[in-house]
């Protein structure tokens, strides 16, 4: 077996490891029952997920161009999903759309409180 057809394996096992990922996270999106949860959903195995599919396909092309955009590809998602995710769940915090009795830590409700009181 030589190094192509190696490659080549691993590439389609990234690719559809990469695809079951997104898909659970599509379902996790449907699935799940409040915001913080579904955000979960849609940041961890997204991000994964198309972090293995990115990796199969450079695994597939092996040019010098496309695994350079390959990779500005992967970094610009790990810049952008965590940050997303975040203030999806300020927004749901700060709208009333997340049950406060299930947070185990509510550091964002404790600086509210703080804030509002400074104000007055």
């Amino acid at each position: 077996m030589n190094w192509t057809r190696v490659a080549d394996l691993a590439g389609v096992v990234c690719m559809l490891g990469g695809a079951l990922m997104c898909l659970l996270a599509g379902i996790g999106l449907l699935r799940l029952p409040d915001v913080l949860t579904r955000m979960h959903a849609a940041a961890k195995p997204q991000s994964f997920g198309l972090l293995l599919v990115l990796l199969g396909a450079g695994l597939w092309l092996r040019s010098v161009i496309d695994l350079g955009t390959l990779l500005l590809v992967g970094l610009f998602q790990l810049l952008t999903t965590p940050v997303a995710a975040h203030m999806v769940g300020r927004a749901a915090y700060r709208t009333g759309r997340v049950d406060k009795e299930h947070l185990v830590v509510d550091d964002l409700g404790a600086a509210l409180e703080k804030k509002r009181r400074s104000e007055r």
